[in-house]
């Protein structure tokens, strides 16, 4: 006699089958993260708990570590203040320019504003030296103008230096934030204030102004936490003489070793970026106001309105276009005193910078040809290409479709992110300081710094894949291989050319955690040009102008393929 299944047995079975699907996906998951994670732990978590173990020892309490200490704090807070301020006066109106107003070039304007930010630091700080810096090219014609020795000529303070660098990478952040918001009021509520008496001035504190505080505070936060933890800039430009808490933990780590402090401080440094990451995000969801687009910016219509745009077309045109162009000029430039005549100076176009990047003039066997930093750099941004796709794509993968374990493990994975790369530098040199003779560490620490960049890109592309075509695709007929060749993979390998841009340009510029980890005969590019830049001599200095041009013309080449294979939904920040 055969069994008939009653309806008990088959909703035992149905419920036996779902359980077994439940433990599958679960299963999956898990495996997902699996190599995420344990990455994360091995080189971010576990040497971030070493950093914390060296703190609780009591004898880092000392008066002088604590002077140490309170100095880095107080001037870390004091320089991104001001510098802070100063972007907000130079990216407000911008801002407002680009939201309100119609000219020609205006594309082109508003992608150039944005270069600096994607330039490494680095590059950045040659730029500003090469215009204003004591062999800048403002002190060279200085010098030939009235003819003086160069030792002679006009130069910038270090500290005016570094707050016109730190606003010339960060308006963008302003004109990109506020000038969004701005676009977006709805029109007619200024057209009501105007038409009951209001003139510009109420308009703008009444109206407009309220509507915007949230965007502002948003992106003045932003600009802030940039400033804050702005390490190549101020090394470069300022030196030891300005001790921000990064340069600080710079300093006690690799030049007085002393371990305990640099902990302590990078410590207080990573809590004051919890905390600023935290309130940066709470803002923006503070702005619940329905904003809806503008019809179209409009041309300059009055004589006042066209000064304004005349202005800043200038004014913005000069501050962002000289440092660029300054650059690659300095880099074939000669500057170098005439034996013969003691206060005359020689000028010239020279490609000798160039040369002696192949060149070993000092005949020395420990001498690193510039060339070869090179060689290094694009080996490292290679791996780290490599690593994080690998650990990207599965951890974006179960992001774009989240359960309630992606939502606990969506902040950790991008906690890196909000950490200094000085910081993640300590970390390895505590945790894995017997292994630093070996050149490996570098692409993990380049890898931590570019994965949360790859994990979103990936996770947007993943998520915006649409489930309605791969089940029609099925339903057709076609294969799990062929919906995958023929609808994910498309989205998928433009995310991925992305992807890889995103993490071969970060290799390209990490300059903080590679200046404490990486063997002195494997340097990068940015390592090559401090080097160059702390010693003295013109030849150094051309080879480092020589060295921060490449690395600005492989930077501009990376940042035109990732605006071109980057999905059209991606954000600026």
């Amino acid at each position: 006699m055969t069994h008939t299944p009653n309806h008990r047995d088959t909703e035992t079975q149905r419920k036996n089958n779902l359980s077994a699907l439940s433990a599958s996906l679960r299963l999956n998951r898990i495996l997902l993260w699996l190599l995420p994670l344990t990455f994360l732990v091995v080189f971010f978590f576990f040497p971030l708990s070493k950093i914390l173990a060296l703190t609780f020892n009591l004898e880092v309490i000392t008066p002088q570590n604590l002077q140490i200490t309170n100095y880095a704090l107080r001037f870390t807070f004091y320089q991104a203040f001001l510098s802070t301020i100063l972007t907000l006066l130079l990216g407000l109106p911008s801002a407002y320019l680009f939201a309100r107003f119609d000219f020609r070039g205006k594309s082109l304007l508003r992608a150039l504003t944005a270069v600096p930010f994607m330039l490494p630091t680095v590059v950045v700080a040659a730029s500003f030296n090469s215009i204003l810096g004591p062999r800048g090219l403002l002190s060279t014609f200085h010098s030939f103008l009235f003819h003086l020795s160069s030792n002679s000529s006009f130069i910038l303070h270090p500290f005016a230096l570094i707050l016109l660098a730190h606003v010339f990478y960060n308006t963008t952040i302003i004109i990109r934030i506020v000038g969004t918001a701005l676009s977006g009021l709805d029109p007619k509520l200024e057209q009501t204030a105007r038409s009951l008496g209001a003139d510009s001035l109420r308009v703008w504190t009444h109206v407009t102004l309220p509507l915007l505080r949230p965007s502002i505070l948003a992106a003045s936060l932003l600009v802030f936490l940039f400033d804050f933890t702005s390490f190549g800039v101020i090394l470069l430009l300022g030196g030891s003489q300005f001790s921000t808490l990064e340069v600080e933990i710079y300093l006690q780590a690799v030049r007085l070793l002393n371990l305990p402090l640099a902990a302590l401080l990078s410590i207080i440094q990573l809590l004051c970026t919890l905390a600023f990451s935290i309130l940066y995000s709470y803002l923006l969801t503070r702005n619940s106001y329905s904003l809806q687009p503008r019809s179209s910016a409009a041309s300059p219509r009055t004589l006042k309105q066209k000064l304004f745009v005349t202005s800043f077309l200038f004014l913005l045109s000069t501050f962002f276009i000289l440092p660029l162009i300054s650059l690659p000029i300095r880099s074939f430039t000669r500057l170098e005193a005439d034996r013969g005549q003691r206060n005359e100076v020689q000028y010239g176009f020279t490609a000798d910078y160039y040369k002696e990047l192949f060149v070993n003039r000092r005949g020395s066997v420990f001498y690193v040809p510039p060339i070869q930093a090179t060689i290094n750099s694009l080996t490292y941004a290679s791996a780290t290409v490599v690593l994080s796709l690998l650990l990207g794509f599965p951890a974006a993968f179960a992001l774009a479709r989240p359960t309630r374990l992606e939502k606990i493990l969506d902040p950790l994975i991008m906690l890196p992110l909000g950490s200094s790369a000085v910081m993640l530098g300590l970390g390895f040199i505590i945790t894995y300081g017997k292994w630093l003779t070996s050149p490996l560490l570098v692409p993990f620490a380049h890898t931590l710094v570019a994965l949360p960049f790859v994990i979103r890109t990936f996770q947007l592309a993943i998520a915006s894949i649409p489930q309605r075509l791969r089940h029609a695709a099925s339903s057709l007929g076609a294969s799990p291989l062929e919906v995958w060749k023929n609808i994910d993979l498309p989205i998928l390998r433009r995310a991925t050319l992305a992807a890889a841009t995103f993490a071969f340009t970060v290799s390209l510029g990490e300059f903080g955690a590679t200046l404490l980890i990486s063997r002195p005969d494997y340097p990068t590019i940015p390592v090559a040009i401090e080097r160059f830049l702390s010693q003295p001599g013109g030849l150094n200095y051309g080879q480092a102008m020589a060295m921060a041009s490449i690395l600005m013309l492989l930077t501009a080449a990376s940042i035109l393929l990732i605006e071109k294979f980057r999905l059209p939904n991606a954000g600026d920040f």
